[in-house]
């Protein structure tokens, strides 16, 4: 990439999120009356479902805490991870150490499900805002929650299997992946502790040797427990999104080890999840891909999502910043073009977050029980970071 187009790109990063997704979500998300953060925003920011998704709660944490120490101490998000945090400490947590994952607009019980990401995020989020604020009992309370979810996963049996394990057993690349991220975040505020490295390792070999797959040229997000191949729907699911966000994630621990043999693999992963997953007809990002090519059970499988495209365009950067390679600034010209030109809202700010295949709009919410103040901001952000890397 030129200079010049380095330059124009970051100034488009820096505005997108400096003066239209973080106001967005500043503005209009806070429940100033029962604290948290209400997630079910309309296209202008009006609040449409006062339920709460405790997943996003940690999420947003994390966001607005580590815009405050990586980018400037501003009074104002420091402020709004306080907010959130308060209110997961108040109305997050389950007797037995577990979480909600839902909750009423006062912080009532709703549902609590058998997945442990919102343990994770929550992790990240209260580690992230200890840092910021010095609070020693927020970073404690991320400690114990990490171990709580090392615990749980360690120990077949604690959490209720999905299908009955007797009949088939498998493993799924999300906790793989999800362990990984949440113990690099935890690392930055917690002291050093052996079972971090350990927790790393069995993640990063899980994702390359168990679901990256060299053959199939593929990253499956389901397998077999012992790493083979299940012909079944789920066995043959590919997500490109969700496999480039994992790529990220490798790549970030090839920088913090030093380690180049973890780059080749990442790579990889990008690169299969751009053949299969880039739509030659519409342009974007399929949502799910069958690897055989047989037809995808779930409705939403061409539906174009924010969260794929914001985790791609650095995924593609991130790759092009650390390989050299131009192939991977052409796609993520590419990937940037369709995302800008289908996801920005001008007029109200925020990004939309579910498009048809052609890219028109299929429902103008701007936040639900599923999107809220992570993905969007956390790329553009990590884009706006390394353009800046790339200009040096």
């Amino acid at each position: 990439m030129k200079r010049a187009r380095l330059l124009e790109l970051r100034e488009i990063y820096r505005r997108e999120l400096f003066e239209s997704v973080i106001p967005f979500w500043l503005n209009h998300s806070l429940d100033h009356v029962n604290g948290g953060q209400f997630n079910s925003l309309d296209r202008d920011g009006s609040v449409f479902d006062t339920d709460k998704s405790m997943w996003l709660q940690g999420r947003a944490l994390w966001m607005f805490a580590k815009l405050y120490n990586e980018v400037e101490p501003r009074p104002e998000w420091l402020a709004a991870a306080r907010h959130i945090y308060d209110f997961i400490m108040r109305c997050g947590f389950d007797s037995d150490g577990r979480m909600f994952f839902a909750v009423t607009a006062e912080g009532r019980p709703l549902r609590k499900r058998r997945y442990i990401f919102t343990e994770t995020f929550a992790t990240i989020g209260m580690a992230e805002y200890s840092r910021a604020s010095g609070d020693a009992a927020a970073l404690k309370k991320a400690v114990d929650t990490y171990r709580l979810v090392v615990d749980y996963l360690r120990n077949p049996g604690k959490l209720e299997p999905k299908v009955y394990s007797e009949t088939r057993r498998a493993k799924a690349h999300n906790v793989s992946m999800i362990m990984l991220a949440t113990t690099q975040e935890l690392r930055l505020a917690a002291p050093p502790d052996p079972l971090y490295a350990a927790v790393v390792d069995e993640a990063l070999d899980q994702i390359i040797n168990h679901f990256l797959d060299d053959d199939a040229e593929a990253v499956f997000e389901v397998l077999g427990a012992d790493g083979e191949r299940l012909d079944t729907d789920d066995g043959r699911r590919i997500t490109p999104g969700h496999a480039m966000e994992s790529a990220a994630f490798v790549l970030h621990e090839a920088i913090e080890r030093h380690d180049t043999s973890l780059i080749p693999p990442a790579l990889k992963m990008i690169d299969y999840s751009m053949a299969r997953g880039w739509d030659s007809e519409y342009g974007g990002l399929l949502y799910f891909v069958d690897a055989d090519g047989k037809p995808p059970t779930r409705l939403e499988w061409d539906m174009k999502l924010w969260w794929p495209h914001a985790e791609a365009l650095y995924a593609l950067l991130l790759a092009y910043h650390l390989s050299g390679d131009e192939k991977y600034a052409r796609w993520f010209e590419r990937m940037h073009d369709w995302t800008f030109d289908h996801f920005p809202d001008p007029e109200f700010g925020g990004w939309y977050g579910y498009l048809h295949r052609d890219g028109s709009t299929s429902t103008p919410l701007k936040g639900g029980m599923w999107k809220g103040f992570f993905h969007s901001p956390r790329a553009l952000w990590l884009c706006w970071k390394l353009l800046g890397k790339l200009l040096t």
